[in-house]
C-alpha cells in the first residue's frame, strides 16, 4: 500500500523531448519504476519545450499511461530557442511558441502540413514551405478577453481556462487596440466593478472584444456585460464614453452587449451603441467591408491578402466561367473573385454573415453575385440547379472541415479545379481524400502562416479534375 501512494504522488524525471502534439507541446517519455513490478513507460506532454532538449520536469500522474508535466529546468536547451519577449508568456495561454525562432515555427507548420497528408496517403512533396511573415508581431486585428471575478481583464491561462492572467501588454495585438484595451480595464478598475463569475454565475462584466482595421485604422470595442448600461450604471458608463473618445479617437464604435447566458461566448442579446455605429469599416485588396461585432474576418489582414493572390494565382478564374462558393462568410473571398468570373454563387450557413455579403457586394459595385443562407449540404443542390455545372469551386470550412457528404456533393457536381482554403490540416487532408473516387487530384499545396508564435497554419490547395 505503501507503494502504491508513493507512485501516485509527483515525480520529479530527467528526459528528452521527441517532438511537438498538435497543440505545441513537447512530448517524451519515461520509465516509471513500480518496485517489484516491471517499470512502467507513460508518455508525457512538456509544454514550453522544444524538440531535442533535454529537460527536468514534474510528472503529475506517474502512475497514468499519459501524463501532463510541468517545466522545472531545461537542461539542454534548443539551438532555436530564444527568450520570450512578453510578460506573460510563462502563464498566458495566447501564444505557445515565443520562446522559439521564427524559422523554426515555420519548418515546424511545414512539417505538421506534411505529416496530415502522409496520414492520408499523398505525396507530401505537394506541400511547399510556410509562407511567413516579415514582422510577426502586432498582426491580429481582433482580440477577445475576459474579466476575471475580481474586474481584473486578461486572457485565459494556459490549462486552466477558468483562471484569467491579467495583462499589461499584448505583443499580437495591434498598437492601438492594446492602448484601447488598457484603457478599458483601467476604467472597470477605477470604478470597481465586478467580472463574470463562471462558477457562481454572477459578476457584470464579461468580455472585451477590439477590433481594427489595419487600413482604415477604424477601431470597435464591445463589452459584453450582465446588465444593461443605465441605471447605477450610467455614470461609469459615461465615464467610459468619455475617456474613449478624448484619448483614442480611432474607436468609433463603442458597443455595450449585453449577455446573460451561462455560456462563456461572446453573444448578445442586446446591442447598445454608447459611440459611433454599430460597425467599422475595413478594406483588403481594394474592397471595403463591414464589419459587426459578429463578422467573421480574417484575423491577420496582412497574410490574409497573402491567402486571396494565391487562392487567384491557383484557380486562375476566367471572364466566362460560373463559380460556386462555400462557406463564404461576408465576401473575403467572393468579391475578388466575382471581379473576375461571369457568375459568382455562394452559401454560408450564417444569415447575418451572408446579408453582410450582399451589402460588401453593393457596396463595392458587384453585381454579378447570388448568396445563399444555406447549411452547405443542403445548399449545394439549390444553387446548382440555377448555377449549373460551376467551372471552378472554392471552399474555406470551419476547422472540422466540410465533411465527407459535402465534399462527395461537391465531386459530384464536378467543376474543373477546386480551391481549398484550410485552417486544419487534419480535417483537410480526410476532405481531400473523398475527391479521388470522383476522379480528383491534388495539385500542390501552400502552407501560410496567419498566426505566428502559436501552432496554427493556414493552407490554400488547388484540386484538378483529370479524368
Amino acid at each position: 500500500m505503501k507503494m502504491a501512494r508513493e507512485i501516485m504522488e509527483p515525480r520529479v524525471m530527467e528526459t528528452e523531448i521527441s517532438h511537438l502534439d498538435n497543440k505545441g507541446s513537447g512530448q517524451a517519455a519515461v520509465w516509471i519504476d513500480r518496485g517489484q513490478d516491471k517499470p512502467r513507460k507513460v508518455k508525457l506532454t512538456i509544454p514550453k519545450t522544444l524538440p531535442g532538449e533535454k529537460v527536468r520536469a514534474t510528472v503529475a500522474w506517474p502512475h497514468a499511461k499519459r501524463s501532463k508535466a510541468a517545466l522545472e529546468e531545461v537542461m539542454e536547451a534548443s539551438p532555436e530557442r530564444v527568450p520570450a519577449p512578453c510578460p506573460h508568456f510563462d502563464l498566458c495561454g495566447g501564444c505557445a511558441w515565443q520562446h522559439w525562432q521564427y524559422e523554426g515555427q515555420l519548418r515546424q507548420k511545414t512539417a505538421h502540413v506534411k505529416e496530415s497528408l502522409i496520414g492520408q496517403g499523398f505525396d507530401p512533396a505537394l506541400v511547399k514551405d510556410t509562407i511567413g511573415m516579415d514582422n510577426p508581431w502586432h498582426y491580429r486585428n481582433k482580440m477577445e478577453f475576459t474579466f476575471a471575478a475580481d474586474g481584473s481583464m486578461g486572457l485565459h491561462e494556459q490549462g486552466n481556462f477558468r483562471n484569467i492572467i491579467p495583462l499589461e501588454t499584448c505583443l499580437i495585438a495591434g498598437g492601438d487596440m492594446k492602448d484601447a484595451v488598457m484603457e478599458v480595464a483601467a476604467w472597470a478598475k477605477d470604478h470597481g466593478l465586478s467580472g463574470y463569475n463562471k462558477e457562481k454565475h454572477e459578476g457584470l462584466l464579461r468580455h472585451l472584444m477590439v477590433r481594427q482595421s489595419f487600413i482604415t485604422g477604424e477601431i470597435m470595442l464591445g463589452l459584453f456585460a450582465t446588465e444593461t448600461p443605465d441605471g447605477e450604471l450610467a455614470q461609469a458608463v459615461e465615464d467610459l464614453k468619455q475617456r474613449i473618445e478624448e484619448k483614442h479617437p480611432k474607436v468609433k464604435s463603442l458597443l455595450w452587449l449585453v449577455n446573460t447566458d451561462w455560456a462563456d461566448r461572446t453573444q448578445s442579446e442586446d446591442t447598445h451603441v454608447l459611440a459611433g455605429r454599430d460597425f467599422i469599416y475595413d478594406e483588403i485588396g481594394g474592397y471595403r467591408y463591414r464589419l459587426w461585432f459578429d463578422t467573421f474576418f480574417q484575423t491577420n489582414p496582412v497574410q490574409a491578402q497573402k491567402l486571396i493572390d494565391l487562392a487567384l494565382e491557383m484557380a486562375q478564374p476566367k471572364k466566362d466561367e460560373k463559380m460556386l462558393e462555400l462557406f463564404c462568410g461576408v465576401g473575403t473571398f467572393s468579391l475578388p473573385f466575382a471581379s473576375r468570373v461571369e457568375k459568382l454563387a455562394g452559401i454560408e450557413i450564417v444569415e447575418s454573415s451572408i446579408e453582410s455579403a450582399k451589402r460588401n457586394a453593393a457596396d463595392n459595385g458587384i453585381d454579378n453575385t447570388y448568396f445563399l443562407a444555406e447549411n452547405a449540404r443542403y445548399g449545394i443542390d439549390r444553387v446548382l440547379d440555377q448555377l449549373g455545372t460551376p467551372d471552378l469551386l472554392l471552399l474555406d470550412p470551419p476547422r472540422s472541415g466540410a465533411g465527407g457528404k459535402v465534399m462527395r456533393k461537391i465531386g459530384r457536381s464536378q467543376p474543373k479545379r477546386i480551391v481549398y482554403v484550410s485552417c486544419n490540416p487534419e480535417s483537410f487532408a480526410v476532405d481531400v481524400k473523398e475527391l479521388e473516387q470522383f476522379g480528383y487530384t491534388l495539385d500542390q499545396v501552400q502552407p501560410v502562416d496567419l498566426f505566428p508564435h502559436t501552432m496554427h497554419v493556414e493552407c490554400c490547395a488547388l484540386i484538378e479534375l483529370i479524368k
